[in-house]
């Protein structure tokens, strides 16, 4: 057999390419896809020395038709898919701080942010599941954020964030059984070179000695793959620090990075939290009680 085979989309920089380092450390064939092939030369050169090998692949993730190539290309080549990390994403056009509400904002935010952020991500899934529904085994993992909880940069931001999580949801719905599960994460902030290259000691309040690497972010992902309980989890939108604190997954500097729940208001929509959770009534019990607060009877 060769090794376990992903393809992590949106590989030249940033997390993309973090999750491939971490990904190719931990023994993985992964194919990184960019606009250029030079410029993912340098996530290729990370895995010099390693048991696994990062190969580039270029594509338009604006260009279905491309998505279908890579994943043909992949599986020609290997065999199979077992990994797929929808990452890649665009920049509108002024996105630094997105400056301006969203009726300020041009209606062509929607190209980058849904467009490139949103339904490439579901063409590389569908694309995906036809190679891993057939293997018997498969995980599809999205990169999301706490914008599905909290505002964050602007209203198609998360929009798309949001959309990815449902996505994670009901795909786990149609996939039950089949041996491949999907997930969504939810990133807090993270240490890229341009990140650190600002030399501030926080960022928007949160302390970057307590911020993510993006190799943390691809060890983590790699032990969901591992992870025993992950058919049982399918669907879900897992908060990455909080799982790396679980199982005990640590930065390059061996720092523990903190969850942003508390500063977004509560974590992840998926799935949804029960009434018993809460520790509230359910409607068959309160109809069982003749009901109260607006509910049958009263």
């Amino acid at each position: 057999m060769t090794a376990r085979v992903a393809l992590v989309t949106g590989g030249s920089r940033g997390v993309g390419k973090g999750v491939a380092t971490a990904l190719a450390a931990a023994g993985w064939t992964v194919y990184v896809t960019g606009r250029s092939a030079e410029r993912l030369q340098p996530t290729v050169d990370t895995a010099s020395g390693a048991p696994g090998e990062i190969r580039a692949l270029e594509c338009d993730h604006g260009r279905d038709e491309e998505i279908v190539v890579v994943v043909e290309k992949i599986v020609a080549e290997t065999g199979r898919l077992d990994l797929l990390v929808n990452n890649v994403w665009t920049n509108p056009k002024g996105f630094m701080g997105f400056d301006g509400k969203f009726w300020e904002r041009p209606t062509g935010d929607w190209d980058a942010l849904m467009g490139i952020g949103l339904r490439a991500h579901y063409v590389a899934s569908c694309e995906a599941a036809k190679v891993m529904v057939p293997q018997g085994s498969g995980l599809v993992v999205n990169i999301s954020s706490f914008g599905s909880r909290a505002p964050f940069h602007t209203v198609l931001y998360g929009m798309s964030k949001t959309a990815l999580d449902k996505m994670a949801s009901d795909m786990a719905h149609d996939l039950a059984g089949t041996g491949v599960s999907t997930l969504s994460l939810w990133l807090g902030l993270i240490r890229t070179e341009l990140i650190l290259s600002l030399g501030m000691d926080d960022f928007n309040g949160f302390p970057l000695d307590r911020a993510e690497d993006p190799t943390f972010v691809g060890r983590v992902i790699a032990a969901l793959a591992e992870d025993p309980e992950l058919a049982s989890m399918s669907g879900a939108t897992v908060v990455t620090a909080e799982y790396g604190r679980k199982h005990g997954i640590r930065n390059d500097d061996d720092a523990v990075p903190l969850s942003h729940r508390g500063a977004f208001g509560g974590g992840p929509l998926f799935p949804p939290v029960t009434d018993e959770q809460l520790g509230l009534e359910t409607v068959d019990e309160v109809a069982a009680a003749g009901g109260h607060n607006g509910f049958a009877g009263e």
